[in-house]
């Protein structure tokens, strides 16, 4: 989980990419390639000012799975139209069909609840968007 001073699209991918790479000692280029390859085939704009970017690696044995909170609102092209200002990316093993779905079903789960995103939209740290997930029983798909 990490704050992000990300102005554009391109830029949250890479710094999504960065902060997998980072956490979960990948290739950087590689996962943004990913992203992008997937973002390619449709916006992952989820809605209400989330964004779900994800891709499969063979270099994972998991998902795994970084929160970005953005500093400020920014243009994703989602299907709602809203601005983005959180996004959970979610790199999975190449092989992994069901897992994978349900990553990202665990994920969405975070955005349904009103009373939580609004937290999640108004936390002011890494350490506040840990506890808020960690409390909302999903400590392992953040």
């Amino acid at each position: 989980m990490r704050q992000a001073p990300c102005a554009t699209k391109p830029a949250i991918l890479t710094e999504l990419a960065q902060g997998f790479a980072d956490a979960y000692a990948l290739d950087p280029e590689d996962v943004l390639e990913a992203l992008q390859e997937r973002e390619a085939l449709g916006s992952t704009g989820f809605g209400r000012g989330v964004a779900m970017p994800h891709a499969r690696l063979d270099v994972v044995d998991e998902p795994v799975a970084m929160l970005l909170h953005l500093e400020r609102d920014v243009d994703y092209n989602a299907a709602d139209g809203v601005p983005v200002r959180l996004v959970m990316g979610l790199i999975s093993p190449r092989d992994a069909g069901a897992l994978h779905l349900h990553a990202l079903a665990a994920m969405s789960r975070l955005t349904r609840d009103e009373r939580l995103l609004h937290q999640l939209f108004e936390a002011t740290g890494e350490e506040e968007l840990f506890s808020i997930v960690a409390n909302a029983g999903l400590r392992d798909a953040a």
